[in-house]
Formats: structure tokens, sequence, C-alpha cells
């Protein structure tokens, strides 16, 4: 199902964390998951740069996360 296929693309729709991070820099942004780590959204960044982001998201996540949880209260 359609449905079944969003809900495993979108953590929210499917009811997941919304544990997210959001990377700015000028006037580019970036959005990516943390649980698992996926790239959500961007703007300004070419896909070299958001690739290298995505490697330094996956390589602190867990710090991620804590600081998330922490700032969150969960």
């Amino acid at each position: 199902h359609e449905r079944d296929r969003d809900q495993e693309e979108d953590p929210e729709l499917a009811g997941g964390s919304l544990q997210d991070v959001g990377i700015e820099r000028e006037d580019k942004t970036a959005k990516f998951w943390l649980n698992p780590v996926r790239f959500q959204t961007g703007r300004g960044f070419s896909r070299g740069e958001i690739l290298g982001i995505q490697r330094l998201v996956e390589e602190n996540r867990e710090s991620l996360l804590r600081g998330w949880n922490e700032y969150f209260g969960n």
C-alpha cells in the first residue's frame, strides 16, 4: 500500500521518533532525522555537502540524540 510505504519513509507518519537536527549555514538549510539517520529536507547545499553533513550526523548520532533528549526533556 502507498500509505505503508510512506510510513516506512517518514518517521512522523509512522508515529516513530521525531528527533531531528537542523543545520544552517548562511542561506542554506538541511534537516536530518536522527532515529534512524536520514536526510529529510534541504535548501542550498550541494549533494556533496549533504552527503558530508549526513556522514557527520551519523558519526555523532549518539551525542546528538543525548543533546536532543536533554533539551526537549525525553
